[in-house]
């Protein structure tokens, strides 16, 4: 019903950047939260960014200062632009979502298939 499509990963280097996209479609009335979270090989999915309908953020203290969150609400669409990579940002990076089919409906959350982000000299 609902499909989230990430792009933008990739291969960098140290100290560089790279912007993630997460577009949503499908039977969508509203989107509540977006949010990025990433899992490095070996560990635990763990929130990176996250950003409500009304552009409230909030940030892993691991990226602040150097990730930003953004959404395009009529494209349903988010973005996180990373810069000042790391090594360990490394991670497959997963976009979700909390969305509303219709207005008599609950919300539920979705999830895209992942982007590979490696940072590496």
């Amino acid at each position: 019903q609902v499909q989230l499509v990430e792009s933008g990963g990739g291969l960098v280097q140290p100290g560089g950047s790279l912007r993630l996209s997460c577009a949503a479609s499908g039977s969508i009335f509203s989107i509540n939260a977006m949010a990025w979270y990433r899992q490095a090989p070996g560990k635990g999915r763990e929130l990176v960014a996250r950003i409500t309908s009304d552009g409230s953020t909030n940030y892993a203290d691991s990226v602040k200062g150097r990730f930003t969150i953004s959404r395009d609400n009529a494209k349903n669409t988010a973005y996180l632009q990373m810069s000042s990579l790391k090594p360990e940002d490394t991670a497959v990076y997963y976009c979700a979502a909390v969305v509303r089919i219709t207005v008599a409906t609950r919300t539920t959350d979705y999830w895209g298939q992942g982007t590979q982000v490696t940072v590496s000299s």
